[in-house]
């Protein structure tokens, strides 16, 4: 019988990058698929060329799909606490043939690549697009989800 896949899900907010990536690496991940509109960030180690690097000394890939990242408006109903309106937004926004394409490409990929996690800013998966995207891949591909949870700064 085959081994079940399983996609796991983490958020960096308040979170160093060692203690992300070595909650990656010892979850097993195989390739991280970042989910960030915008690849960069404020907090040390976690913009797209640092991060790549980072996971690529621990044997991890690194992928960034961009179309399945929230659009600004859904980002700033996000930082007001708004998360009816980001999921409103962001639901629209998945509709697109970006993210359409992104997200079965991402499909793809827990079916057929090591275990894959999906990455983004928000610590708690409950008020994050990424949420929504493993939901929906958990659904169509009958893969079980994983919220990784490293330790706080």
């Amino acid at each position: 019988m085959a081994k079940a896949k399983k996609l796991f899900t983490i958020g960096y907010e308040q979170t160093p990058a060692k203690a992300v990536l070595d909650e990656l690496q010892h979850a097993g991940v195989k390739l991280l698929v970042d989910v960030r509109a915008v690849a960069a960030s404020r907090r040390p180690g976690f913009s797209k060329t640092q991060l790549a690097a980072g996971l690529d000394e621990r044997g991890i890939a690194y992928l960034h799909l961009r179309g399945l990242g929230t659009p600004k408006e859904g980002r700033e109903a996000a930082r007001g606490g708004k998360f009816d309106l980001l999921h409103r937004i962001y639901a629209k926004h998945l509709k697109t043939p970006q993210a359409r394409e992104e997200l079965d490409e991402l499909s793809a990929l827990v079916k057929t690549s090591g275990p894959v996690c999906i990455l983004c800013y928000e610590r708690d998966h409950s008020h994050c697009h990424r949420q929504w995207i493993a939901e929906i891949i958990e659904e169509r591909d009958g893969v079980g989800v994983k919220n990784l949870l490293a330790p706080q700064v």
